[in-house]
């Protein structure tokens, strides 16, 4: 007898679509969102850190609105209000919004140095936006005005100043300087990319701040000003920085002067800011 052979089964295969092999050792690297705003932090960090290792940069920061403070309330506090503590009640939002925006000449300045070191020449050859330099350093001088408005306001107390509000109008008073110190910066940003050295960029700058502090009510009342320089001060953006931080800081009427602060903001950065990327692209 012959043994039972048996019928081979067949077997039946699923044809998958085949991926290609990654390479061994190496993960697939998928794109991560928002580039702009992930390298515009990492370079605010660089900001931060350059900050951190040259304090001598604060100088202007910290020194500045102290000494501010007692040269004008001892020099001019009697002739100007009758009393040094009254006119250092009037002053010191003045002082702060003076400081603040002169603290703004400073970003242009130090990217002016950055250009002519060839630092924006390495930008370049990296995958970033390239405006997230530019965003970076912006963003990174915000711990500057920060300084500023702390400064202002401990040197006002240990003089006698006193806040008139809650502490949430003082904060939001100081935030409205900031931000103001933020938009103005964007000038400067522009300066820096036009011209070529960095004495340019601080005698161009201040000869835009200058007469803004100067033509403004930091100092003394519109009213008691010259009339022909009344319509200036009147429409002076940092005229109404300041009226807005006395109504939040002293409860003196606000009126518009936050709204118009508001509104200088915005056409700031929308003039400016395009600007200096453009002259940045330009540039680079």
């Amino acid at each position: 007898m012959s043994a039972p052979t048996s019928t081979p089964t067949s077997t039946v295969t699923l044809d998958r679509p085949r991926t290609p092999d990654a390479p061994r050792g190496e993960a697939v690297r998928r794109p991560r969102p928002f580039p702009l705003v992930r390298h515009s932090a990492a370079l605010t960090k660089r900001s931060l850190i350059k900050t951190w290792r040259t304090p001598e940069a604060l100088i202007d920061v910290t020194l500045q609105p102290i000494v501010f403070l007692a040269i004008f309330v001892t020099i001019f506090g009697t002739a100007v209000a009758g009393s040094t503590g009254s006119y250092l009640q009037f002053l010191l939002p003045g002082i702060l919004a003076q400081t603040i925006a002169q603290g703004a000449i400073a970003i242009g300045v130090n990217l002016n140095t950055d250009l002519s070191k060839g630092i924006f020449d390495r930008f370049k050859s990296l995958p970033i936006p390239r405006s997230a330099p530019l965003l970076g350093a912006v963003l990174g001088d915000v711990v500057r005005y920060v300084i500023v408005a702390v400064v202002t306001i401990v040197t006002g107390y240990a003089m006698g100043f006193r806040i008139a509000t809650s502490p949430l109008e003082a904060v939001a008073g100081c935030l409205l300087a900031v931000l103001f110190a933020v938009c103005l910066s964007w000038v400067s940003v522009w300066v820096g990319m036009l011209v070529r050295t960095s004495g340019a960029v601080q005698g161009i700058m201040f000869l835009i701040v200058m007469p803004l502090s100067f033509g403004s009510n930091v100092f003394v009342r519109t009213d008691d000003l010259p009339t022909w320089m009344q319509g200036f001060v009147d429409v002076n953006p940092l005229t109404h920085l300041v009226e807005s931080m006395r109504g939040l800081f002293l409860g003196s009427p606000v009126g518009d002067h936050v709204w118009w602060t508001l509104a200088w903001c915005v056409g700031l950065v929308a003039v400016f800011m395009p600007l200096a990327l453009r002259a940045y692209r330009r540039k680079v």
